[in-house]
């Protein structure tokens, strides 16, 4: 599993993304899967190998973080969904948030009588302190928010930022609270490992264990409390032995890539195994390094865009589930981010054309050897793609690429590359073509500002990047992007946004091949209840923090 590419948030992703892990060909074959009754518990798995005692909720690395337990002992203060970015937060810690100052301001009133499940009731003073934390520990920070004055009075907490937040509103109304009856005597929070959480979720840790981690529900919860009683997280050492897992019914709940999911997990029992991949905004594509020649030349680009056939790259790649297609020409995902599409891109989708690809080279200076495609200086076109052996979705993606530039002449060859050299190559821009992943968020923001922003470049050879590591300069792109994020109006936004997908159009830095998920496998064997196409009222994946929703959402089956 790769969480920058696997979990979201991300999430991936998980990023979410999400978002990060090699991912390898799920076992097939087993047997009718086991019927064990679940007493009120619900069993969930990852496929991401022994853990080290760390509740952290701030920290990526940490064991509540990897499994996903986390969101259900630290609560944030608004709940959102990725699946729906447009759509209002439910009122979860916090009863009302008022932003002002073009979104320089928020004040937000804290609910009340919630507990922790130490007993101490919850109050804006931890709101505060929480944000303080942050504001104090960088480590913390993931999101580098960059707080400005805190404070709490009565039931209300107040920021102010140096900047607009527009485009970083939901990620600090996220935020998971923590006690500071407790976190203020840590030495360090950033390092102290969390090994007896506190939180005002419905759920406490009982057991641990490098592979499994038991919590139970608690009483005093301040919502109605869940049905499931124990969660059950176990740590699995790879795609097989998690895909195994979920098809004896083992593990009820996951977020794992399985090539062949019908004959190895779905088909075991069809009428209660079900997974659903829905899409969010962030893309997987190729990133072409903008600052080696021919790569420079976005009539290159845009012609290599018209040759890869997406429809393949899905089908064969990413076994058809995924990471759904990309259409629109903007790059930007659909149905999540329909609404942000420019008037004058929608419905345009991106078709192959090789006809076409070849009379918009030849008409821009390139020309043909026989069928080998020559560049204006007069040398043949040729890439090296290059991804992880052990990613083998992406691997097969590139082979894909590869035969599909050979249809325009560019000659491919495919770099089955060491994981931590090819991470060192994106960062200091050692590269030509990689398969790589943007940033997701709530607006198309995110991703066009990962690929795009001009204050995210380094020269080649220089790490520490962050973004942008085609190494695309462009100031017209760089300028809309600060824009958006600084509009004090819808119409500034849309304005601004407009002008980013008029760019990404022309001049193709990265083309977007795939959107990242937030999906994930369950069974509703023992338990209904659970998100999907028709009732998208949270993203399915575990590690997210709608996972406490789902689990509120849950009953028993009949």
């Amino acid at each position: 599993m790769r969480a920058k590419r696997r979990g979201s948030s991300a999430v991936a992703l998980v990023v979410a993304g999400v978002l990060s892990l090699s991912c390898l060909a799920a076992c097939g074959g087993g047997s009718s899967a086991a019927k064990t009754p679940s007493n009120g518990v619900l069993t969930i798995g990852m496929p991401n190998g022994p853990q080290t005692n760390n509740s952290n909720p701030f920290l990526e690395s940490s064991a509540g973080a990897s499994l996903g337990y986390r969101r259900v002992i630290f609560e944030p203060l608004v709940m959102t969904n990725v699946v729906k970015p447009t759509d209002p937060g439910k009122p979860w810690l916090a009863t009302k948030w008022e932003w002002s100052d073009n979104f320089k301001k928020v004040a937000i009133t804290i609910r009340d009588g919630v507990t922790f499940s130490d007993g101490q009731k919850m109050t804006a003073d931890d709101v505060a302190y929480t944000f303080q934390l942050l504001k104090d520990k960088s480590a913390l920070n993931i999101n580098s928010i960059p707080f400005g004055d805190i404070a709490a009075s009565g039931n209300q907490v107040t920021l102010i930022f140096p900047k607009s937040q527009y485009v970083n509103q939901n990620k600090i109304l996220n935020t998971p609270v923590v006690p500071k009856h407790i976190w203020s005597k840590m030495k360090d929070p950033t390092t102290d490992p969390v090994k007896n959480p506190v939180g005002t979720g419905p759920y406490t840790l009982k057991t641990f264990t490098p592979q499994t981690v038991t919590l139970v529900r608690r009483d005093g919860y301040w919502q109605a409390p869940p049905k499931v009683t124990e969660l059950r997280y176990t740590s699995y050492t790879d795609n097989n032995a998690q895909t195994t897992a979920l098809a004896n019914g083992s593990a009820e709940w996951s977020f794992v890539f399985i090539p062949n999911y019908k004959a190895v997990y779905t088909n075991k029992d069809p009428q209660h195994f079900k997974l659903w991949f829905p899409s969010v905004l962030a893309v997987h594509g190729l990133w072409l390094n903008t600052e080696r020649k021919p790569f420079d030349n976005p009539v290159l680009r845009r012609a290599m865009n018209m040759a890869i056939n997406r429809e393949d790259v899905v089908q064969q790649g990413e076994a058809g589930y995924f990471y759904p297609k990309v259409d629109s020409i903007t790059g930007i995902p659909t149905p999540a981010g329909e609404p942000y599409i420019a008037d004058a891109f929608k419905g345009k989708n991106a078709t192959v054309d090789v006809a076409g690809a070849k009379a918009l080279l030849t008409g821009n200076g390139f020309t043909y050897n026989g069928d080998k495609l020559v560049d204006p200086s007069g040398k043949p076109v040729t890439i090296t793609l290059s991804d992880p052996a052990g990613w083998s979705d992406y691997q097969t993606d590139l082979e894909i690429i590869k035969d599909n530039l050979s249809q325009i002449g560019i000659e491919a060859k495919v770099d089955k590359a060491n994981e931590d050299a090819w991470t060192t190559n994106v960062e200091t821009g050692n590269f030509q073509g990689v398969l790589h992943w943007t940033n997701n968020g709530y607006t198309p923001y995110d991703m066009y500002q990962n690929m795009m922003d001009g204050t995210l470049y380094k020269p080649v050879g220089t790490g520490g990047v962050s973004g942008n590591y085609g190494r695309f300069k462009n100031q017209q792109a760089t300028d809309a992007i600060a824009r958006y994020a600084d509009a004090t109006d819808d119409a500034g936004r849309k304005a601004a946004l407009d002008q980013v997908q008029q760019i990404m159009v022309d001049q193709m830095p990265v083309i977007p091949l795939m959107a990242a998920n937030a999906g994930g496998e369950y069974s509703t064997r023992h338990w209904v209840g659970w998100p999907d196409e028709q009732n998208p009222y949270a993203p399915a994946q575990p590690t997210l923090i709608n996972a406490l929703d789902i689990l509120l959402h849950l009953q028993p089956a009949a």
